[in-house]
């Protein structure tokens, strides 16, 4: 007989407060928050049992003085208070460069085609992905089948912050085999930081699809910046960012401007990453290093390798050489443009 009454122990290690007299989040607060740091990942309030939100494009929490229960989680998770900035092209199996031949995207599909391969190997059953609305603000959706990735809206780039992470912590509620997800470099480390340090997350995010990066905007910043240069989002098709230039594809023409110019809209937390190539997932997925049409698949994980062999022998996908060197600029970039991340 199992004894249903028997006592469970959980030891957990609370960072130190280095305001030792305020609240946790206070202390989230002031070494992150209000030291511009925060990369808006939510990995705090995924796991907060108060009310961690954004409010006006910054994580807050109102009515913290009375709602916050003090328990640490959002220390605990979240990877910039303390800040140990990734970079490089970090460690990998295989550099190769792959175009599904199943799906169509941006590029060479290939987000699409790992997560769908997992859903058919059993090792997911859904995997999050960020779709949009029709004004091109960011929803997540959990796709359970491949044909709901005939869905238009859920391929291509958006360039906006998506909640992904409060969504991560449905998603693991829901799961029977397992979830992947897609995200930016910040999402990444937000995730294997709650897979450190809480159980479920370990055992049910199966697949982790890190995409290059060089940085994220909030929507009322990007959305107003574009409309005043003539973009009409009733007309919008795609936004892409590709040699310097930022190209706003609509159903009449294009607008196209150097990236440089948005650099007065750059959240400050994209301004202090040095991650590109999201050196913490399982397999990052981009188009620098590729040729057109194909994605550039950095496979660092043994869980994506076997993904990637089972596309290839289901024939899946076309495969290719990428080039590591091609990604040089954009690492360096990042890396240079964070030099002056703001001491404590």
């Amino acid at each position: 007989m199992i004894n249903m009454a028997a006592e469970v122990e959980w030891e957990v290690t609370v960072p130190e407060k280095r305001l030792k007299d305020k609240l946790y989040f206070e202390n989230l607060k002031a070494v992150v928050i209000d030291r511009n740091i925060c990369s808006r990942c939510l990995t705090c309030a995924a796991i907060c049992p108060g009310g961690i939100t954004v409010v006006d494009d910054r994580v807050d929490f109102p009515d913290y003085e009375t709602r916050c229960m003090d328990c640490g989680a959002c220390v605990r998770v979240c990877p910039r208070f303390v800040y140990e900035p990734k970079s490089g092209l970090g460690s990998y199996i295989r550099f190769i460069a792959g175009r599904s031949k199943r799906f169509t995207g941006q590029d060479g599909a290939m987000v699409s085609e790992l997560m769908v391969s997992a859903m058919e190997m059993g090792v997911i059953d859904r995997g999050l992905f960020v779709s949009r609305d029709e004004d091109w603000a960011t929803e997540v959706f959990h796709v359970r089948e491949s044909e709901q990735l005939s869905i238009p809206t859920l391929g291509g780039t958006k360039y906006t912050f998506a909640d992904v992470l409060p969504e991560l912590k449905r998603a693991v509620m829901f799961t029977k085999s397992g979830v992947g997800i897609v995200g930016t470099p910040c999402i990444v480390s937000g995730v294997r930081r709650l897979q450190q340090e809480f159980p479920i997350f370990r055992d049910r995010v199966k697949l982790l699809v890190g995409l290059f990066c060089t940085e994220n905007f909030h929507y009322s910043d990007i959305t107003r910046y574009l409309k005043d240069k003539g973009v009409d989002f009733s007309k919008l098709i795609k936004t892409d960012i590709t040699k310097g230039k930022f190209i706003a594809t609509m159903t009449d023409g294009e607008v196209k401007f150097k990236v440089k110019e948005l650099e007065g809209i750059l959240p400050s937390g994209c301004n202090v990453c040095t991650d590109f190539t999201a050196v913490e997932s399982d397999v990052s997925v981009g188009s620098v290093g590729s040729a057109k049409g194909f994605s550039t698949v950095v496979v660092r994980e043994e869980n994506a390798d076997k993904i990637i062999d089972y596309i290839r022998e289901k024939g899946y996908a076309d495969f290719g050489e990428a080039d590591p060197a091609q990604l040089d600029f954009l690492i360096n970039h990042k890396k240079a443009r964070a030099k002056n991340i703001p001491q404590e």
